[in-house]
């Protein structure tokens, strides 16, 4: 009886610490408010947040050595994103567009029940940091202390995918794992929605 409500009750629990995270984030100064600044940033957009949380998601689907792979990618390969956002070298709107891409395609990945090979979901994953990493790395010069932004962003994120990593194995298990792919629907419609305000606004 305990067991499906822990189940229920963990994403819940998860859910409702996330939008704490970033409390006061923007008004510290020093190292910490580089690291809060940092950290707060991915929490603080929606679509960050969701592409994020939908690799820790598509890692626990997939099962296997992609629980750690997807995740472990994605923060190492946004750094790299980071350090070209530095030199500003790209528009930010094809960067935009591209994040909000990386919502549906996550999503919709997750949707599916994509068993994609290992080598292709790494692919996709890489070239998804890639992107989110961008902004950070634009705002990173901004920071109070750069490399305390830096960090605490990549601290934020390998966060939000333990966090999917969590939702994805307690929800995996009921329904034959359709809440999971429910929630990934979910995502790739949020992202539907992000690239819609974009060519529209």
């Amino acid at each position: 009886m305990l067991q499906p409500l822990v189940r229920l009750g963990l994403p819940a629990l998860l859910f409702s610490i996330l939008p704490a995270l970033p409390a006061s984030a923007h008004v510290m100064d020093g190292p910490l408010g580089g690291f809060g600044s940092g950290f707060g940033h991915p929490l603080a957009g929606l679509d960050h947040l969701l592409a994020m949380l939908a690799v820790g998601l598509w890692g626990a689907q997939m099962g296997g050595r992609s629980v750690w792979t997807l995740p472990a990618t994605f923060p190492m390969i946004m750094c790299v994103g980071g350090i070209i956002g530095m030199t500003g070298v790209l528009p930010d709107q094809p960067i935009e567009y591209g994040i909000a891409v990386s919502v549906i395609v996550l999503g919709g990945a997750i949707a599916a029940a994509w068993r994609a090979p290992e080598w292709v979901a790494l692919v996709l994953i890489a070239a998804f940091a890639l992107m989110h990493g961008y902004p950070h790395g634009v705002l990173a010069p901004r920071a109070s202390d750069p490399a305390a932004f830096t960090v605490g962003f990549v601290v934020s994120t390998g966060i939000i995918h333990v966090i999917g990593i969590a939702i994805g194995a307690a929800l995996k298990p009921i329904g034959g794992g359709r809440l999971v792919q429910a929630l990934g629907a979910a995502i790739s419609l949020a992202g539907v929605w992000f690239l819609f305000g974009l060519l529209t606004g």
